[in-house]
């Protein structure tokens, strides 16, 4: 089963998450197989994506879809892993040429060093006018070398959006998608540990706080396999056994992490509203109907002539979902 955990160091200003994608991880490969599946060095990637995705929605509580995209110029033109406030997630990712079974992240995405990280933070309930926040960061780093390892860029995105210490160490396969996340707490502000409701400046303490950095080489650590298969009480006794955690009740079952789909009939029709009446029955004259497949779930779509002309009669309601048409 899947689960996500949290606990924290007591009496240090070090907070930790730790997620084994189980059965939600392997619902999404289920229904990805059966369209021919993804090389190995691409599942690596799309897991340890979703896993990332589900401890910054964690981490975070948005009261919205959190949307992690990774676009290059290599034969991973896309990878997307979504995480909603309830911890239900998809993923997916466009593969439009061979991938090696050991492709490094570069080699995948980062072919002439252009490859960005987005992560997008859409509200679950938009005000009017209100658009999504969305901040994106290069897959190289200070000195403009490609980075390898997705945990690093994302460590670059943490410490650039909340000037905060982060790390991150990620791992997947066919099995199993997983991720340990450390942070530094701020020491001052609004709801932080000395609850003096000073907000200021945090950044003198980036990089120097002891407690953190000792804390932070112990969880480094961890090797990839150790992740995969060790079960979190076994990790966490074995990296931090001189520490005092605090550990919370763990997010399992409904509470927990799982596999969900937000594609709808509804949705798709808004799609097709946003390409215009034009488009659509271009389509329909050359095929005699439009069938549109979810990029996500592999859900189909068939709309002939009389539901087409329903759905221009019909108000914009929903935002596009991800679709594709055939």
């Amino acid at each position: 089963m899947s689960e996500l955990h949290k606990f924290m160091f007591e009496g240090l200003p070090v907070r930790g998450m730790l997620v084994r994608l189980t059965d939600a991880w392997q619902d999404i490969l289920q229904r990805r197989r059966e369209g021919g599946g993804y090389p190995a060095a691409v599942t690596e990637l799309l897991g340890e994506m979703t896993a990332a995705a589900t401890l910054m929605q964690a981490n975070i509580k948005f009261n919205g879809a959190l949307v992690m995209q990774i676009m290059g110029d290599g034969p991973v033109k896309l990878a997307v892993a979504e995480v909603q406030p309830d911890l239900s997630l998809r993923a997916t990712a466009t593969v439009v040429g061979e991938v090696a079974t050991d492709a490094p992240l570069s080699h995948m995405v980062n072919v002439n060093n252009q490859g960005r990280c987005a992560i997008t933070l859409d509200p679950k309930d938009r005000l009017p006018g209100q658009q999504p926040y969305q901040g994106v960061v290069p897959l190289f780093g200070d000195r403009h070398e490609k980075l390898e390892k997705l945990s690093e860029v994302i460590e670059h995105y943490m410490l650039q959006s909340e000037q905060l210490d982060t790390c991150l160490v990620l791992a997947a396969n066919d099995q199993v998608a997983a991720g340990l996340l450390i942070q530094r707490l701020p020491m001052q502000g609004v709801a932080n540990l000395d609850g003096s409701g000073v907000v200021r400046s945090d950044e003198d303490q980036i990089g120097r706080n002891e407690d953190y950095n000792r804390i932070a080489i112990l969880a480094s650590s961890l090797k990839r396999e150790e992740l995969l298969e060790l079960d979190v009480e076994t990790i966490l006794h074995r990296l931090f056994w001189e520490e005092d955690v605090r550990r919370f009740e763990p997010l399992a079952g409904e509470q927990g992490p799982k596999f969900a789909c937000t594609c709808s009939h509804e949705r798709v029709s808004s799609m097709l509203r946003s390409l215009g009446r034009e488009e659509v029955e271009s389509i329909l004259a050359e095929q005699g109907q439009v069938d549109v497949g979810c990029e996500f779930c592999g859900a189909q779509y068939r709309f002939d002539p009389v539901d087409a002309a329903q759905v221009f009669m019909q108000p914009l309601k929903q935002p596009p979902a991800t679709p594709r048409i055939q």
